[in-house]
């Protein structure tokens, strides 16, 4: 999931509100969206403005509307590792999803609009036996935000397998990051330093056997069916690894299994999760994380950082 937040004025006026109107069509306006709709968390509140972008040209009007008003925006993908106040946001977010989600595949070279989701990415790989890809198989976020934050798992990451990224500058341009500028780093690139919205993905595969894939992905499903709480709303790995560390050990370590906090709790089938067990509310998430921080810092002397963001 790609964010970007930029602080502006705290109330939408109705002048904002009209020029929105200008750059999209109504049926991609939405007034006081619940944003437990749209985060993996499945809690939030309602943000005043959610607008559904479907063109590269749309976004950069926004964009550069919203940075001229000085306008309060938020740019989000899939939402999966996002937290949002119970009280919602009150400004407007530009939500990159399906919509601007195309997938072409030329030769070895599959080339995605930032909103499509990596699993579908992985299932258009594997049906043109292209291989690399497998291990984003089952991270439950879009393309634009995985390669913001060097998504991975099963040792393999996006720097890895990205060729080429277009996305929208802060000041509203163009841009084109060849893989050797963009910096990759553990979760980390220089298109998340510099805030870029990426628009665009070029993917370099290699030609496989397809049933060779199809097996890859699987065990790596089965390996998440076991190890992981698929069944219930979360954000996948709560806290990044610490160098020398695995964050779900600490947390068990520190005797936080299944320990909860409302309707949130830390998994007690894998402690690196924090779950919506039912009912949870974004501050109980908040709460159980500064608690587990607390807890782990006091036994292992470890600071835990969060991977999860969080909008007000």
């Amino acid at each position: 999931m790609q964010e970007i937040q930029i602080h502006g004025g705290s109330e939408l006026r109705g002048e904002i509100i009209t020029e929105v109107g200008r750059i999209l069509p109504a049926g991609q306006i939405l007034r006081r969206e619940p944003m437990s709709r749209h985060t993996t968390f499945r809690t939030g509140g309602p943000a005043e403005l959610f607008l559904e972008i479907k063109t590269a040209e749309q976004l950069q009007k926004l964009l550069t509307f919203f940075r001229e008003s000085g306008t309060k925006y938020f740019v989000v993908g899939n939402g999966s590792n996002l937290l949002v106040s119970d009280e919602g946001y009150d400004g407007a977010v530009l939500h990159i999803g399906d919509a601007f989600g195309t997938i072409r595949i030329a030769d070895e070279k599959i080339t995605t609009q930032a909103g499509a989701l990596l699993g579908r990415i992985a299932s258009a790989a594997q049906e043109h036996s292209l291989t690399g890809f497998e291990f984003a198989s089952g991270i439950p976020g879009s393309v634009g935000g995985g390669v913001v934050m060097n998504a991975g798992a099963y040792e393999g990451e996006m720097r890895q397998v990205v060729s080429r990224v277009k996305g929208i500058t802060q000041t509203g341009e163009e841009a084109e990051f060849f893989n050797r500028e963009l910096e990759f780093g553990y979760r980390d690139s220089i298109l998340k330093r510099e805030k870029i919205v990426v628009t665009e993905v070029e993917f370099q595969l290699s030609g496989g056997i397809r049933k060779e894939i199809s097996a890859k992905m699987a065990d790596f499903a089965e390996r998440r069916r076991v190890k992981q709480p698929l069944e219930y709303p979360s954000a996948g790995s709560t806290f990044k690894r610490p160098e020398g560390y695995y964050a779900g050990k600490l947390i068990m370590e520190a005797g936080l299994r299944g320990f909860s906090i409302g309707g949130a709790q830390v998994s007690e089938k894998h402690c690196g999760f924090i779950i919506n067990k039912g009912g949870a509310t974004t501050a109980d998430i908040r709460r159980l994380m500064k608690e587990v921080r607390s807890r782990v810092k006091e036994q292992s002397g470890v600071e835990l950082e969060p991977e999860v963001i969080y909008l007000e």
